[in-house]
């Protein structure tokens, strides 16, 4: 059994931007609802994505937090296709900018499609009081806010968020 520990922040800049050593493209879709998983009629959530050439079948377990029991399998491409012609909600596309800080690989997703507008850095870390060095891109942590998770990105996505929530954003955002 694998176990994520994970941070997610929002950006304060794009300094960010200069430091990236790589983009991946990816187009994600889960296989079960986000009000399940968060009224606790499911206690995992299982996501199927495709990033670059490779594809992958994810099972994270429900806990609101930095840290999840997380079970992630390389699958065939085109099973990948099939599976996400099956999800709910919207598919999650996003560039995935990789940003080596201290020793720590940062990874800043960039939303498209329903998600545009919208970008948050994860840190994955071997524990979850580990120091980590933060950049000066990085904004206000986000970790134990559940609608910044990709599951409920595709059952609400930012385009549909109200104007208050994006407010709500900006602020944490500047601030």
């Amino acid at each position: 059994m694998g176990v994520e520990i994970e941070r997610k922040f929002l950006l304060a800049n794009d300094d960010w931007r200069s430091a990236a050593h790589a983009v991946i493209e990816m187009a994600q879709g889960y296989l079960n609802d986000a009000e399940a998983v968060t009224l606790g009629r499911q206690n995992t959530s299982v996501r199927v994505r495709l990033e670059g050439d490779e594809a992958r079948l994810n099972i994270k377990s429900r806990e609101l937090g930095a840290s999840r029991q997380e079970f992630d399998y390389v699958i065939p491409v085109d099973d990948a296709r099939a599976l996400l012609a099956l999800c709910v909600g919207v598919r999650v596309h996003k560039r995935r900018h990789l940003v080596n800080v201290g020793a720590h690989l940062w990874e800043i997703d960039e939303f498209l499609g329903d998600n545009a507008g919208l970008v948050v850095a994860e840190v994955e870390l071997d524990a979850e009081d580990e120091a980590i060095d933060m950049p000066a891109w990085a904004g206000p942590e986000v970790t134990h806010l559940p609608r910044y998770y990709n599951l409920n990105l595709a059952a609400r996505p930012f385009a549909e968020w109200r104007e208050d929530e994006r407010a709500a954003l900006d602020a944490l955002a500047s601030g």
